[in-house]
């Protein structure tokens, strides 16, 4: 199962997509690692990112009301301290014993331990996956049609399956969401949401037939020009941000490949335009 497309081997090149082209290793930023002291149950690595003065890679925070500028600090980047996973595995999967938090000898992390048989369980962020689909300058939204977010427009999208591709997953959400029939174009947005563990990869899309309807997830699909998208009513703030992206993308003339961290904001809803913040972005 594929855990995280990374952005620094999709800017390489190294992508089962034919459109990609292979990019010069000039433009790879330098990573910094920060360690922080032992103390915390956590012990956080921390990457920074250091772009080149040729390197296109660039580093911004975006705030409900679009892109602006970040002070850089240590070197080029301003990283947020992330916060302590609390394991959430209350009863072993395997013998259905009480779990407890415990630090694994040679780890650094909380995990659940099964009481009775010491089986150690894992909690990894979950891979989202869908497309933009482009059609006559326009993008396809899907209101949606079940919670969270009920009756808000959303790209189609949705968590991927075991034994598909993230490619395999982004068209068949599309599929099962607009009962549309897409051609995958290339890579458009990796989007890592730390707190919820969910990571996004949308990817740019064409139909291949001029047809799209709702399906049983969505009340209506329609599709909509950059300037009309109802920016006050969107299901979650990964799509917000893609969506911006992109509108930014269009206004330039080139659209090019996103990734960025979304801070959310303990408490806020999926939906919320003031309820996170991005750091990290870089493009290519």
């Amino acid at each position: 199962m594929l855990r995280s497309l990374n952005p620094l081997l999709l800017g390489l090149g190294f992508s089962p997509l034919h459109h990609c082209k292979l990019r010069g290793l000039s433009n790879l930023p330098k990573i910094v690692s920060f360690s922080v002291p032992r103390g915390s149950p956590s012990s956080p690595r921390l990457l920074a990112v250091h772009c080149g003065s040729g390197g296109r890679f660039r580093a911004f925070r975006m705030s409900s009301g679009g892109l602006e500028s970040s002070p850089l600090e240590a070197d080029g980047a301003t990283l947020a301290m992330p916060a302590v996973h609390k394991p959430r595995i209350r009863f072993c999967q395997s013998c259905g014993g009480a779990t407890k938090q415990v630090i694994p000898n040679g780890e650094e992390k909380l995990r659940s331990v099964c009481s009775v048989c010491g089986r150690i369980h894992y909690e990894n962020p979950k891979m989202v996956v869908g497309c933009l689909v482009e059609h006559d300058n326009k993008i396809l939204l899907c209101k949606r049609k079940i919670e969270p977010s009920y009756g808000l427009w959303t790209l189609p999208a949705g968590y991927m399956e075991i034994g598909e591709s993230a490619v395999e997953g982004a068209m068949r959400e599309t599929l099962e969401e607009a009962c549309a029939e897409v051609e995958v174009i290339s890579p458009f947005a990796q989007l890592d949401i730390p707190l919820i563990g969910q990571t996004y990869i949308i990817f740019r899309a064409k139909l291949r037939k001029p047809h799209f309807s709702p399906g049983p997830e969505s009340l209506e699909c329609a599709l909509f020009a950059p300037e009309d998208i109802p920016f006050d009513s969107i299901a979650f703030s990964s799509i917000t941000v893609a969506l911006k992206m992109y509108n930014e993308d269009i206004k330039d003339g080139n659209v090019t490949f996103h990734y960025c961290t979304i801070n959310k904001r303990p408490g806020a809803s999926p939906s919320d335009p003031n309820g996170f913040d991005v750091d990290n972005q870089m493009h290519l």
